[in-house]
């Protein structure tokens, strides 16, 4: 009696043995399978593609804003009607020294005319201000150039000059071609102009400015070589800490006497672009996959309509219901993983070539292909238990006479 019952025990399948019933009712139905896998995989290529070119092109936009300063805060002295305030020799390095600031640099009004030739009257400045600064401004203050160069650290030690965008459109220098560089006349001196800033909204006291080295305007120009604004880079995320915390760094005697600039509203409207854009990913995501999902559920549907004979027999062999629910689960996963792989190749590949066409940087989000793969595996996980249960309910002789 024991030796019958063990000679009728049902034989036990291991993971392997199911993964291989799985993909060998994929590998049968070849061409069924392909075009199962490609529905999901349409359906992730295009989660792919609807979060990757948003992601590129919100990329490019990002950096447009960032280009303006929306990282840069300005920081000077309050105003005293009959008392100048100035700030410490060494505002650069205690700006420097707050945490999340990655550079510093600091200019300082040199009291100094500007005119385009020694002939013009010497209290005509064309309302342009001269600035006294370092070689570093133009990385802190996200400054391009023009035409020409910014005056390198030796040069800053000599009479020459860049010019904002606004000061060279007055002054009557419209470009800088080798050599002929234009000289402009400031206080008593001929300065070479070496460079012209492109146009900076965000910052238009540097725009209506001739910069000078710090070590010239001293020289020529009488500086007494106090900063009287500090201009800081800082991390995005920090912009409201850093700006809290400015004052005291700078004058911890009297904070109050430094006022800082309020975060750019291109900061704001940078901010708000991240997040609709957030929330635009996550609904094309959703849909991707549910529509993914329907043709997964109603591919193993038909799969098991079909193939009612092939479960009567495997039933009436011996094969438990938990052996019938694990083959059917598997296969709709396995599909589904299928797809979803062949998909997210597919969506990189759009991605990159359509960011590439538009000149944008090519960007990938990582969330979205691990989402793109997991999430095919889920949906499958998820449309193929209803009809794994539905095939494993059936008996060896139902399935048998409908087959």
């Amino acid at each position: 009696m024991i030796a019958i019952d063990a000679a009728t025990e049902p034989v036990r399948l291991g993971l392997g043995d199911i993964l291989h019933l799985g993909f060998l009712g994929i590998s049968t139905r070849a061409l069924r399978a392909t075009l199962s896998a490609l529905g999901i995989s349409l359906g992730i290529a295009t989660m792919i593609v609807v979060t990757g070119i948003p992601a590129s092109s919100q990329a490019a936009l990002l950096d447009q804003l960032t280009a303006l300063g929306t990282n840069v805060l300005r920081a000077d002295p309050v105003a005293q009607q009959n008392h100048p305030v100035s700030l410490p020799t060494d505002a650069r390095g205690m700006a420097a020294r707050v945490g999340p600031v990655t550079e510093a640099s600091v200019v300082a009004n040199t009291h100094s005319t500007v005119r385009r030739s020694d002939l013009v009257d010497p209290l005509d400045g064309s309302g342009l201000t001269v600035l006294a600064t370092s070689p570093g401004l133009l990385s802190t203050i996200n400054g391009r150039i023009a035409s020409g160069h910014f005056f390198s650290t030796a040069e800053a030690r000599f009479p020459t000059v860049v010019l904002g965008s606004v000061a060279a459109a007055r002054l009557g220098v419209d470009r800088i071609v080798d050599g002929s560089a234009p000289q402009v006349y400031i206080g008593d001196t001929w300065f070479t102009v070496v460079g012209i800033l492109a146009p900076m909204p965000l910052a238009q006291d540097i725009e209506r400015s001739a910069l000078v080295g710090w070590d010239a305007a001293q020289t020529t120009l009488g500086f007494d070589g106090s900063p009287t604004v500090v201009y800081v880079k800082a991390r995005e995320d920090a912009i409201d800490e850093v700006r809290a915390i400015l004052p005291a760094a700078l004058n911890p005697a009297a904070p109050g006497m430094v006022q800082v600039s309020q975060p750019s509203q291109a900061l704001a409207a940078k901010r708000a672009t991240e997040g609709a854009f957030s929330g635009l990913f996550l609904g094309l995501a959703g849909v991707a996959l549910l529509v993914g999902g329907v043709g997964i559920a109603n591919t193993m549907f038909v799969s098991v309509l079909e193939r009612r004979g092939e479960i009567g027999l495997r039933r009436a062999l011996g094969a438990t219901r938990g052996q019938i629910r694990g083959q059917f689960l598997t296969e709709a996963v396995a599909l589904s993983g299928l797809g979803g792989a062949a998909g997210t190749v597919l969506g990189i590949l759009g991605t990159v070539g359509y960011a590439t066409y538009q000149g944008w940087p090519p960007v990938i989000p990582g969330g979205a292909v691990l989402f793109g793969i997991g999430g095919a595996l889920v949906v499958g996980m998820i449309a193929g238990l209803n009809p794994s249960i539905r095939a494993a309910r059936l008996t060896p002789t139902e399935a048998l006479a409908s087959a």
